[in-house]
């Protein structure tokens, strides 16, 4: 409960990207306006990491069908280890799984979110991440983008993804790769990169990539939690290790933001691209994308007013 002590506007002139509390240092706040991204490090416990992998498990040998989840996975093993955790690459729309939304309510993540959103918080996208051993195909390398891609709600300012590392995260087994300052571009044009047989469904990068802009890679331990701006550009690299690099995730909005019309914007194939998949999927013969959005998020904390 945070709330008393966060203003819903950003301080006047200094600020931009997030909002006057009594949490982060001088320091904290100035490194993510310059840098787009803050990492905390040891913030969600063991216990918890757990947790969320016993249901990640449960989820993959379908002990448990959360409705509205969607499972996607390596379909070229399934002959090979059938319905089990070296399959299944993400766990997304967790929404309804209450053991792995629990991450979305963590007071110690909310608490830091509120930062950036103010007290009216939704849980809008959430993932959680099993990057499989691919050292050949490199069928999970996560291309350069941005989150806002994705997202039909402005303004971005007011979203933030919170990134848990489950276990150690380094270069070798796929890591984040962020380009510091890049939050403060603009949304950049994404498609699908020109990798012959190496594109995954919705894993969409930016179509002009600009190599000169530094990257870093963000080795985290279990449970370090890393906050960034939804246009930072970031990414992953391969699995080069044979065990599993798990990470769970979500996209939290104020729920004062508001939907836009993608329609005639850079947004626009992504649009179709969506409702063509959850036309399929429900047997549907057509979808807003603001039913989309709407059917993922989920009120965590505060008054649900616009999204």
């Amino acid at each position: 409960p945070t709330s008393a002590q966060v203003s819903a506007v950003p301080h006047s002139g200094r600020y931009c990207y997030t909002l006057d509390n009594d949490l982060l240092s001088t320091e904290q706040r100035q490194f993510y306006e310059d840098n787009g991204y803050l990492l905390i490090k040891n913030l969600v416990s063991d216990e918890d990491i757990e947790r969320f992998r016993k249901e990640f498990m449960r989820i993959c040998k379908r002990e448990v069908k959360p409705p509205g989840v969607m499972i996607m996975k390596d379909e070229s093993l399934r002959s090979q280890f059938g319905q089990s955790e070296k399959v299944v690459n993400k766990v997304q729309d967790f929404q309804e799984d209450e053991e792995l939304f629990r991450y979305c309510t963590l007071p110690e993540v909310l608490k830091y979110v509120e930062c950036f959103t103010g007290p009216n918080i939704m849980a809008m996208h959430t993932m959680l991440i099993n990057k499989l051993p691919d050292s050949d195909k490199q069928t999970f390398l996560h291309p350069m983008h941005q989150d806002l891609h994705y997202f039909p709600f402005r303004p971005a300012s007011r979203i933030v993804c919170a990134w848990t590392a489950m276990e150690r995260a380094h270069q070798d087994n796929g890591c984040l790769v962020v380009q510091p300052g890049t939050h403060k571009t603009a949304l950049k044009p994404h498609g699908y990169p020109e990798w012959e047989g190496k594109t995954n469904k919705l894993f969409h990068g930016l179509l002009d990539e600009d190599e000169n802009i530094p990257k870093v890679h963000l080795v985290m331990e279990k449970g370090d939690t890393v906050f960034f701006h939804p246009l930072l550009i970031h990414g992953s690299g391969i699995n080069r290790t044979s065990g599993f690099r798990k990470s769970i995730s979500c996209h939290f909005a104020s729920s004062e933001c508001h939907y836009i019309n993608v329609k005639n914007t850079i947004q626009e194939h992504l649009e179709k691209e969506l409702q063509e998949m959850v036309c399929k999927k429900y047997d549907a013969t057509s979808v807003e994308l603001k039913d989309i959005w709407n059917f993922r998020a989920r009120l965590v904390q505060g008054e649900r007013i616009n999204l």
